[in-house]
Formats: structure tokens, C-alpha cells, sequence
């Protein structure tokens, strides 16, 4: 039996040593390893799958969260979508501005019945330009302060300025009824203190400025007469500035340090334009009449959109702004329109919906949203001429969107001008 034992030991001896040498390999390798990335670190637990509500993944999938991957135009369809369901979801919560006729801004010494025909804020709505109490002068305050900044009220308008547009944040141009456009500079390091000087009395000390451009608008042989500026809309891409002006026309100007006029169209429609906007998207200029919107692409002679007709009982169009494609129209009438320019029609009511039936279609009906009564003063004028009406439709001057918060603020009063009131609302 002792060789059986002895012949199991050699046996098994190589398997030992091999498998110490094996061990002991090991732990040099583990060895050097320590030496050069340090202590082995524990293994880690595997921790349970957090479990996430849906809110938690409808959250990540919203339009321009942050690290999310949005498809190439989506986010612009998404825009031209809401453009166009927008104003039928709208609803008015009026504003009360008491017995406000006009706003009091201190300055110089004029004609205090005129009263203010433009009003217009810069690019970074850090000054705002006016007329003055002289409705001739160009007045431009600070924001949001309402200190005096300068005047331009040497060797410019010799009647009212009705239209104000800027093309910089110290560049402006106004229009007058004296048928002259002007460009006006502020000195940036003139104004750029934000403490207005104050004399002895306490009262603000302000600059006197003078246009560095007058241009005259050329005279029709029409009506040549009446040349009067009613609107200007600036195209900062192009660095051009359009004008109407009462005669009928529509003219454009190259606007750099000076004013280089290049061309004059007659307009389709030549009654009361008094309003003007234009569209960065489509290069396209839009002219509000008594009846229509006249729409203008300086590119081409012949204009292929038609005008859009809006008879809102003679009142005419009186304020106008795009946004994509859709134009949004405030009528004399007291009344909102929305035209679609790519399809050439306003955008249409939604018809009444039952329980039985698919989704509302367009009912065929304009859709039209009508502004509150506003405030109206019933003095002798409102007896002895309009009869005392309870009921009088404001014009709609302005409006504007404020479309990250799906807004829109709308202004005006009524249309006679021997009327005082007022109208402000705001739909959301």
C-alpha cells in the first residue's frame, strides 16, 4: 500500500505548485495594480430602477426643455400653428382707466389741445419717443422713468408729427403733416446716465437736437395738396423705411446716415391710409385704408397678394400688425380681424359642437372679436351731435402681442375727434 501512497503524493505535487504559483502571480499582479491605481474599491450594489411617473416623461418631451432634441422646423410648424388657433381662444378682461383722456408727460410749452398723434419705443425699450407738447417737436423720454432726454424742435417739422419709427436704439425718423420725413441721432454718451440734470427750480434739463436729414415727399399731381405723413415701418434687414401718405402713395427710402428716396407707388386704395406694418417672413409691406389692406413687395412690380377688403361700416382699417402669416386688423368698428395670407382669407369661427358629432369644423363665418364699450364722456358735444348714443364703437389705434405669454393688448377710443374716451383691453 506504501508505493499506492507514495505514487498519489508525486502525483498531486505538480497540481499544488502549479496552482501556488498560479496564487502567488496573482497577488504580484493585484500587487502592482494597488501600486499604481491605489486601493481596490468595493463593488457596487446594483440599486432598484427608480420608477418615474408619466409627468416625469411628458415633462422631457416639451418643446425646448433643455437637452432636448427637437426635429429640424418643428418648433417653427408648432409657432404657425398656434398663430392660427390663437385668436379664436382669446377672451377680453377689459381695463378701467377711469376718465383718462390723455397721458401728462412734462415738457415744453405748446398747444396742449393737439394732443399726441405717435408714440414709439426703441429696440431696447430704454427710451421712448413722442411728440411734444408742441406737437411739432420731437420729444424723447427715458424709460421707465419718463425724464425728459431731448427735444428735436430746431429746424424740423413745421406741423404735427403723426408717425414716429426707430431704426436703431439712437436713431429715429418721424413723419408730419407738413409732408416732410426727418432722421433724427441721439448721442448715446450724451444720454447714457441714467439721473436726468435738474436747474434750480427742480425742473429736468433736457438737450436740443436738430434732424440730421430732412426729405420732402415728392408731389403728386393727383392730389398735391395733401401730402401728409400718416405712418412709417422700418425694414431692419434691408435698412429701408416705407412711408404712406394721404395723397395715395407709398413711398420707400434707402434709411443709412441720411434718407435716399427709391421709389413712389400709387396705392389701389387712396382713402384714409393710416396705418402701416410690415413682415420680416414674407419681405412684405401692408397698407390700411378705409375699406382694405393694400399689401406691397418693393421686390416686384406687379403684386401678386390681393387686397383684403374690410368693410366694418366705413370706419376703416386703423391698426395693423403680422405675425408669421397672419395679419391681424383693428377696424374704426371696434373689431379685431385675422387674415391668413397664405390661404387669402380671414380665418373662420369654429361651427357649434354637439355630443354626437366629429370635431367643429369652420362654420364659414369671419371670425371677429368685438372690444367692451370703454369709457365714454357724456358731455354737450356727445348730446347735441351723436344723440346721446349709450353705445359707441372705439377705434382700435393699436394692439400688440406679447406671444410668449399667448397675449394681446389692445387701445383706442372713439373715432370723432371731438369725442373724449378711452378703450384698453387685454385678451388671453
Amino acid at each position: 500500500m506504501a508505493p499506492q501512497q507514495t505514487g498519489s503524493r508525486e502525483r498531486k505535487a505538480p497540481a499544488i505548485e502549479a496552482a501556488a504559483a498560479s496564487s502567488s502571480l496573482k497577488g504580484a499582479a493585484e500587487a502592482a495594480a494597488a501600486d499604481h491605481e491605489g486601493p481596490l474599491l468595493p463593488k457596487k450594489q446594483k440599486r432598484p430602477a427608480t420608477r418615474r411617473s408619466l409627468l416625469h416623461y411628458l415633462k422631457g418631451r416639451e418643446v425646448g426643455a433643455r437637452g432636448c432634441a427637437v426635429l429640424p422646423g418643428f418648433e417653427g410648424k408648432l409657432r404657425g400653428y398656434a398663430v392660427q388657433k390663437l385668436p379664436e381662444l382669446l377672451r377680453e378682461r377689459e381695463l378701467a382707466l377711469g376718465t383718462l383722456n390723455k397721458v401728462c408727460i412734462p415738457m415744453l410749452r405748446a398747444q396742449p389741445s393737439c394732443g399726441i398723434h405717435a408714440i414709439e419705443m426703441n429696440p431696447s425699450q430704454t427710451f421712448l419717443a413722442t411728440g411734444g407738447e408742441n406737437p411739432n417737436s420731437l420729444a424723447v423720454y427715458q424709460l421707465p422713468t419718463l425724464d425728459p432726454v431731448c427735444l428735436g424742435d430746431r429746424q424740423g417739422h413745421k406741423d404735427w408729427i403723426f408717425a414716429i419709427a426707430w431704426m436703431s436704439d439712437t436713431v429715429a425718423v418721424s413723419g408730419s403733416r407738413d409732408g416732410t420725413v426727418a432722421l433724427w441721432r441721439m448721442d448715446p454718451y450724451t444720454f447714457s446716465g441714467s439721473i436726468t440734470w435738474h436747474n434750480d427750480a427742480g425742473l429736468p434739463v433736457y438737450a436740443h437736437i436738430h434732424p440730421r436729414d430732412v426729405e420732402t415727399i415728392p408731389r403728386a399731381s393727383t392730389n398735391p395738396s395733401n401730402r401728409k405723413v400718416r405712418a412709417l415701418a422700418f425694414n431692419r434687414k434691408n435698412q429701408e423705411l416705407g412711408a404712406v401718405s394721404l395723397d395715395g402713395y407709398f413711398h420707400l427710402w434707402k434709411a443709412r446716415s441720411t434718407l435716399s428716396r427709391l421709389l413712389s407707388i400709387r396705392l389701389p386704395y387712396c382713402r384714409e391710409n393710416v396705418c402701416l406694418t410690415y413682415c420680416d417672413e414674407l419681405s412684405l409691406y401692408a397698407v390700411g385704408s378705409q375699406s382694405h389692406v393694400s399689401f406691397l413687395d418693393p421686390r416686384q412690380r406687379q403684386q401678386n397678394i390681393r387686397p383684403l377688403c374690410s368693410r366694418e361700416g366705413g370706419t376703416g382699417v386703423r391698426s395693423l400688425s403680422f405675425y408669421q402669416h397672419i395679419i391681424t386688423v383693428g377696424t374704426g368698428h371696434g373689431s379685431l380681424l385675422f387674415y391668413d395670407i397664405r390661404a387669402q382669407k380671414f380665418l373662420e369661427e369654429r361651427a357649434s359642437t354637439s355630443l354626437d358629432c366629429c370635431p367643429p369644423g369652420p362654420s364659414g363665418k369671419k371670425l371677429k372679436l368685438t372690444c367692451g364699450r370703454g369709457w365714454l364722456n357724456h358731455d354737450d358735444l356727445w348730446v347735441n351731435y351723436f344723440g346721446g348714443m349709450d353705445e359707441f364703437p372705439n377705434a382700435l389705434y393699436t394692439h400688440c402681442y406679447n406671444w410668449p405669454e399667448m397675449k394681446l393688448f389692445v387701445a383706442g377710443g372713439p373715432l370723432p375727434s371731438g369725442l373724449h374716451g378711452n378703450y384698453a383691453g387685454l385678451w388671453s
